[in-house]
């Protein structure tokens, strides 16, 4: 098959086919860069949200990797699973295994934000890991209850919009954290995540059913989530760095000091005026990804 060439501006969209316990799913994928380049960076997005997130991000270090933006399973165009209880970190660090053998190199960086950097660290944290440098957004192995409330309360919850314009707006709602957006921002990250019904009414497109294994989460198997968790962060050999909203409600400043003196090699920056989690649009903001991945060092702490 002719590879396509790509540009910053016009990633191609992919599908990789991976497998669970109860059958086969497609993940979507974008892939920004030339698909030659053996230097990878994976993006891996939050909860409920896509690989579109990292569009900007995508095409400021296309230059200088291959960016690969997936739709973890149940979001976006990948497809959604017939067992909602596979809607765990295991299932996705799977995915993402097959993913980076699609791919066929050696390494990757990674950047994961909330989810996505609890997917990174997993893998990050496991023997003869292919994660090289990991960058994680706002997220760590202790994750705050008030944060976990607040998403209990929307996620997997039914919604329908008029137009699209709503559902983005409510989108925008769920997620002030996010930082001071403009409403085209908002329209250009949040729009990927709906769809229109064949009523013509608009629907968030992640499958609600991955809210079942987030509410069965009690108090002991979430500390034993968090202990296993921060074992495979200390493992983690490679740079990592921690980027923190300072307005989180989800990663606390406590956190993120205990994963710097833990780690190995870990770094942290806080971004003031942004809370879970900076959406890295801006070009500071993009600018501290850029430095971390492509210059020598990460940022000072």
């Amino acid at each position: 098959m002719t590879q396509t060439t790509l540009t910053a501006a016009a990633p191609v969209q992919r599908y990789v086919q991976c497998a669970s316990p109860t059958g086969l799913h497609r993940m979507a994928y974008s892939e920004w860069g030339d698909p030659a380049n053996k230097r990878v960076l994976v993006c891996v997005h939050g909860l409920t949200r896509s690989g579109r997130d990292f569009d900007r991000v995508a095409a400021a270090l296309a230059d200088e990797y291959r960016v690969v933006c997936p739709d973890v399973v149940g979001r976006g165009l990948s497809d959604w699973l017939g067992d909602s209880s596979r809607y765990i970190v295991p299932q996705y660090v799977a995915d993402m295994i097959t993913l980076i053998a699609r791919l066929d190199v050696e390494s990757v960086d990674w950047f994961g934000t909330s989810m996505g950097g609890l997917i990174g660290m997993t893998l990050a944290g496991l023997p003869s890991s292919p994660i090289r440098r990991l960058l994680v957004n706002d997220i760590g192995p202790h994750i705050e209850p008030v944060a976990l409330d607040r998403i209990r309360d929307y996620l997997g919850k039914p919604a329908s919009f008029g137009t699209l314009r709503e559902a983005v707006d409510y989108a925008a709602s769920v997620a002030p954290g996010f930082g001071p957006l403009s409403a085209d921002e908002w329209h250009e990250i949040n729009a990927p995540l709906m769809r229109q019904r064949e009523d013509g009414r608009w629907g968030l497109r992640y499958d609600p059913a991955i809210a079942q294994p987030f509410a069965a989460v009690n108090p002991d198997a979430g500390l034993g989530a968090e202990q296993l968790l921060w074992r495979l962060f200390e493992a983690i050999a490679g740079p990592v760095l921690v980027v923190r909203g300072a307005e989180s409600d989800l990663l606390s400043a406590q956190t993120a000091a205990s994963m710097v003196e833990r780690g190995k090699a870990v770094s942290c920056v806080e971004i003031e005026g942004v809370g879970h989690a900076p959406a890295f649009l801006d070009p500071e903001q993009i600018g501290i990804a850029r430095r971390f991945f492509v210059g020598n060092d990460a940022p000072e702490s």
